[in-house]
């Protein structure tokens, strides 16, 4: 563990010209083509339900929703439970496009926080057919973050929701040998690892370590490019990790590596890029998202 990959970056023709293409399907030429999800950060000035119409006119299979409002600066409050307007008007979009709501976020364990603030949003979301909620840990008691995890699994469970633990390279579950630790200690059925590549790739882990773990572990995976060159300096972090993230191929990140280690899952491209999506709209930004992706994993012959 620890050991900072080899960052060889990917093709430049993974990401996508200026121009407008048509919105095509499958990639590769195996039996089943990769899924991707737009994940809210990536998008986060629209609505959900704006946020559904953009991600089918892009061609995504799911939406991730941060339906969990955290306070943050630039961010809404997209909860659905206590909206009852705007959760009609998510499900209308659901059923008008037939993309499907894959996950939603984040169910943070924080000092001052009651996991059971959750439940409203859990029940809204079974409702509507998500399959996951994502989670990380902003506190580096140990006993004390366990004991929340595990009752966010608990919480989670009669809604038929996993629950997926992601390390966040500024938070206190920072890194791969931290969420491990994590998933063995509350030995909960409903617990999963989501691997974020960005997040990965600033811990210094290793993707080797990846094969090793428990496959039922992984629902999903969010992805995105960054530089290589990972920052010393905590603000340029949180620049990046906020507002700067780049398309598959552009950066540093040995993005296939790393999706080699682990099951074929569904991909939220979470790729927050706050120029880019001044500069061509949400809608052409979530498509240049995707098409990037595609074109890469196309590339390293991902079928």
């Amino acid at each position: 563990m620890g050991q900072l990959l080899s960052k060889e970056s990917g093709p430049a023709a993974a990401t996508p010209p200026a121009g407008r293409q048509r919105r095509t399907g499958p990639v590769g030429g195996g039996s089943a083509k990769p899924e991707f999800s737009l994940a809210h950060l990536t998008v986060m000035g629209c609505p959900p339900p704006e946020m559904i119409y953009v991600a089918a006119r892009a061609g995504y299979d799911y939406v991730s929703v941060r339906t969990m409002f955290m306070g943050l600066p630039g961010e809404p409050n997209y909860g659905l439970a206590a909206n009852p307007d705007l959760r009609t008007k998510t499900k209308r979009a659901l059923d008008d496009t037939g993309v499907r709501l894959h996950d939603i976020e984040l169910a943070r364990v924080k000092e001052g926080v009651d996991p059971k603030i959750y439940v409203p949003e859990f029940e809204v979301a079974a409702t509507l057919g998500a399959r996951a909620v994502l989670s990380s840990i902003w506190t580096t008691d140990r006993a004390f973050y366990l004991d929340k995890f595990a009752e966010i699994c608990d919480l989670a469970k009669p809604f038929g929701l996993t629950v997926d633990l992601e390390a966040v390279p500024i938070a206190g579950v920072h890194d791969l040998a931290g969420a491990v630790d994590v998933l063995r200690s509350v030995r909960r059925d409903n617990a999963g690892l989501m691997i974020d590549t960005h997040h990965f790739h600033r811990a210094r882990d290793n993707a080797a370590d990846l094969a090793a773990l428990p496959r039922e572990w992984f629902h999903f995976a969010q992805i995105c490019d960054a530089p290589g060159e990972i920052p010393t300096e905590h603000e340029e972090m949180v620049r990046i990790l906020r507002e700067a993230r780049l398309y598959l191929g552009e950066g540093g990140i040995d993005i296939a590596d790393i999706l080699s280690r682990i099951p074929r899952v569904p991909y939220s491209i979470e790729l927050p890029h706050l120029a880019r999506a001044q500069e061509y709209g949400y809608a052409e930004h979530a498509f240049r998202c995707l098409e990037s992706a595609r074109s890469y994993l196309t590339a390293h012959a991902w079928a």
